[in-house]
């Protein structure tokens, strides 16, 4: 009898540090997902600020402003301006 109490009580013992050692590695798991959280919520604020640069960007006033001024590009007369069909194109033998 002495002999099972004894063996009872060192399954118990490990037992209880099994349970702390799993109550340990939750902890250190939900802290570390706490962190990925956090870093994605960084990396979708920055990219919303991206978006945002890149709509600026592209607007058609800035791009024409800018071929304009540095690039000193015109608009083209209405007589220069040749209208090219994608039939005519095919039986001249342009291709795009």
């Amino acid at each position: 009898m002495f002999k099972l109490n004894i063996f009872l009580v060192f399954i118990l013992i490990a037992c209880a540090l099994g349970v702390v050692t799993s109550q340990h590695m939750v902890r250190k798991l939900f802290m570390a997902l706490e962190n990925e959280k956090g870093i994605e919520r960084k990396l979708d604020v920055e990219w919303g600020r991206l978006q945002l640069e890149q709509s600026t960007l592209i607007m058609h006033g800035r791009i024409e402003h800018i071929a304009r001024e540095h690039l000193k590009m015109t608009v083209p007369s209405a007589a220069s301006i040749q209208i090219v069909s994608i039939n005519e194109a095919d039986a001249k033998g342009l291709k795009p």
